[in-house]
């Protein structure tokens, strides 16, 4: 895994780690750990053994925010990775999970009725309408062969993957692909949502790269001079894919003939469909492991043209490749452009792309004052959001090492387990840390991989959930003291666009602010956000105004009369519903 070099240890004044300390007595509480009050603590993570001998059983898994049962409330789903002997037959599988909203602050396992368990090595989830019926679907990747979860839109789900062509079971028991990040998107226009699904690894289960192996290079399998899991470099990466929807229930593989297959065998962890130049069309974003990035800028005529390194992309500032993972994609300056940050190896910053409108990237991470706080933590999932709701998107991001035995060398300055980091957003280009407090959700420290941001609660406030390694998830409840106001929208696209309105941006003016909210499909690390767009609005309690431009390329101005309430738009419709403390309302009263 790439990285800048060992860095000097820091520890606080409890000789821990800063990962797993650093923590004050008072301040701001932002989050609190809602897990156990939630129902969602007796689920478990399970990712191979404890020493993480080969890397799939260290990369952990995603989690997915959908409501999937349309009741306009957000339910979560948990992948699960799985054991080596499981894999071989030699033990039972362990299972997703699907939580349903209670709404009441609490969640119920329905994964057995909604038959979404994917008993098998589960890494991501993304959500997507792929049939514009109307409902979510859910498309999981795994280790081996994928599954499309087609919503039967009775609380059940039915693996369609093998009829859609969109499983990637290439048949063999022994050899299996490591299929990572996925994002829905429609790239040539035509109103039905595209697949792509990133590929980490080429897998000998038989041979398998274990330390002191021949399958990889020996300096692949140290860090600090300790011997550890192998890779990814001097394994052999898997190729990405792009499936094209035929608009029937199948997909076809487009991926060499649009040239997005990967060809170098890169070590793909996360990809997103995101308008990076404003043109209205989904360009395509690849984070990659120890290799460098890809941007695919689509043409606007159902083609790409690679300008990953043209456009600052595939690189940092310093010229070299980092070990990318997670994306997080938002307009953090209120200027219309959409940047991206890529979280990083330890020993090394995450990378803050700051876009000029045009797609083309610069690393602004030092003086944006992400760097410097982040470098000690192997950073994985992230994500913008307005934690505080005062018009400017803050960024998180979730921790944990993937070398279990930095806990066995303290001197180093890191642990298995870390804590998240906020930064909240100055409104002037840079971010400041907002301090972990003791017994609150920054706090929490865990083994974190996957992370997906949304207002779980109804409440107008983003919250988060955060996959763990090898134990429960971890839901942070937002409970900032703010009395800011707010607004969320729910797109419905017309005739022309994706049903769920994937690949829609809004603008929407208030406080002397014009702020952007994108309606992305995937991102974070392996994960899937809320797809309502959640905009802050400080102490205003007018909307000056609202620009829909929809995926069909229609552009729908209109004036939400309210705050603090979640309306409905349908593409030409206008406002067709509202949630005013959770429940539907009059929008117009």
């Amino acid at each position: 895994m790439a990285n800048a070099g060992p860095q000097a240890a820091e520890f606080d004044s409890q000789h821990r780690p800063i990962t797993a300390g650093g923590f004050v007595k008072t301040g701001p509480v932002v989050f609190i750990d809602d897990t156990e009050k939630a129902g969602l603590s007796k689920w478990r993570n399970v990712s191979g053994g404890p020493q993480k001998r080969v890397i799939i059983e260290a990369k952990g898994s995603g989690v997915c925010l959908l409501d999937y049962d349309n009741d306009g409330w957000l339910d979560i789903y948990l992948v699960n990775g799985s054991t080596l002997d499981a894999l071989a037959g030699k033990a039972p599988s362990p299972h997703a999970a699907l939580f349903h909203n209670n709404h009441d602050g609490t969640f119920t396992d329905v994964t057995a009725r909604a038959g979404v368990a994917n008993d098998r090595w589960g890494t991501g989830c993304v959500v997507g309408d792929y049939d514009n019926d109307g409902w979510p679907d859910l498309y999981v990747t795994n280790v081996g062969a994928n599954r499309l979860y087609h919503n039967n839109r009775d609380g059940t789900f039915t693996d369609v993957a093998v009829q859609a062509g969109v499983d990637l079971d290439d048949g063999s028991p022994d050899m299996m692909v490591d299929h990572t990040g996925a994002t829905f998107g429609d790239y040539d226009g035509d109103g039905n949502l595209d697949l792509f699904v990133a590929g980490y690894l080429d897998l000998d289960l038989k041979n398998a790269p274990l330390p002191g192996s021949k399958t990889a290079g020996y300096d692949y399998c140290q860090y600090r001079g300790v011997q550890v899991m192998c890779g990814p470099r001097g394994l052999e990466g898997a190729h990405d894919h792009l499936f094209h929807n035929n608009g029937n229930g199948t997909f076809a593989d487009v991926s060499k003939k649009l040239g997005v297959d990967d060809p170098s065998g890169f070590y793909g962890l996360d990809a997103l469909f995101a308008d990076v130049n404003n043109d209205g069309k989904p360009d395509l974003l690849v984070a990659d492991d120890s290799t460098p990035n890809y941007l695919y800028m689509n043409r606007g005529n159902g083609t790409f043209k690679d300008d990953s390194y043209e456009s600052g992309f595939a690189l940092n500032g310093d010229g070299r490749e980092a070990a990318n993972m997670g994306l997080a994609v938002g307009d953090y300056e209120n200027n219309g452009h959409l940047s991206v940050v890529s979280t990083t190896f330890s020993d090394d910053y995450p990378i803050l792309f700051r876009n000029d409108g045009s797609g083309a990237f610069t690393d602004v991470s030092y003086q944006a004052g992400i760097a410097r706080p982040s470098f000690p933590f192997v950073k994985f999932g992230d994500g913008f959001l307005d934690y505080d709701n005062d018009g400017w998107k803050d960024l998180f991001m979730v921790n944990g090492h993937v070398y279990p035995q930095v806990d066995q060398h303290p001197e180093w300055g890191q642990s298995y387990a870390q804590r998240p980091l906020l930064f909240r957003n100055l409104g002037n280009g840079k971010f400041e840390l907002v301090p972990a407090v003791e017994g609150t959700g920054l706090a929490v420290v865990t083994v974190g991989r996957g992370a997906a941001f949304g207002d779980l609660f109804n409440d107008g406030k983003i919250d988060v959930v955060i996959n763990s390694m090898d134990g429960p998830p971890v839901l942070l409840r937002n409970v900032n003291p703010d009395h800011h106001h707010w607004v969320e929208i729910k797109l419905i696209g017309g005739r022309k666009s994706p049903r769920d309105a994937v690949g829609a941006t809004v603008y929407l003016t208030a406080n002397g602010m014009r702020q952007r909210g994108d309606v992305l499909s995937g991102g974070s690390y392996l994960s899937s956000n809320d797809m309502r767009v959640h905009f802050g609005l400080g102490d205003s309690q007018k909307i000056d105004g609202v620009e829909i431009h929809w995926p069909s390329g229609n552009v729908e101005k209109l004036s939400l009369p309210f705050v603090d309430r979640i309306y409905t738009v349908s593409e030409d419709k206008g406002i067709t519903g509202a949630l005013c403390d959770g429940k539907p309302c009059d929008p117009f009263h």
